[in-house]
């Protein structure tokens, strides 16, 4: 059982059709009043739970509608589930812990190892010109050229139109 803000070591936790509205306890959606904060909610009933089980997530009753009552997740989206769906009453613990800084590469590379992304990610700019679109250069901008084809559609001619010559203007001495 994941662990709800304001459960301390020792209490007893009840679960049922039955039970008070403390938190902690595990009871159906159709017994929990509009308006309470819950977590680790079942999307069929005896699946376990599956909805708001992250550190400081919970999801909100907002509606009873007959069999089905209405939930409002974590993401802001709302959901008709079965009132006959069991959910823990109160918010998970662990509010804040994205806002800590990382304080070593270490930690960044295994919070994105844990989410399948790439770590450290390289910016196309300091990319050679055959890597990426923004790569190659004396320095380090995103921009493209500035010339534009004579017969380039009216919006897309901005910058220099059919230049005879671009590059720098070098003097004749050289």
């Amino acid at each position: 059982m994941a662990a709800p803000e304001g459960v301390s070591v020792g209490q007893t936790v009840a679960f049922g059709d039955k039970v008070s509205l403390r938190p902690g306890n595990v009871t159906t959606l159709a017994q929990i009043p509009e308006g309470t904060q819950i977590c680790n909610v079942e999307l069929r009933p005896g699946d376990g739970g599956k909805i708001a089980r992250s550190g400081g997530n919970s999801a909100m009753i907002d509606t009873r509608m007959g069999d089905y009552v209405r939930v409002l997740l974590p993401s802001g989206r709302t959901k008709d589930l079965p009132a006959n769906c069991r959910a823990t009453i109160v918010v998970l613990g662990g509010h804040g812990r994205t806002e800590k800084p990382l304080l070593k590469a270490g930690a960044a590379h295994h919070r994105a190892r844990a989410r399948g992304k790439q770590y450290p990610t390289v910016s196309g700019v300091a990319m050679n010109p055959v890597d990426h679109p923004h790569g190659g250069g004396n320095h380090q901008a995103v921009h493209g050229p500035n010339s534009v084809a004579r017969n380039a559609p009216p919006g897309q001619k901005v910058g220099n139109i059919a230049p005879k010559r671009t590059g720098r203007g070098r003097s004749k001495k050289e």
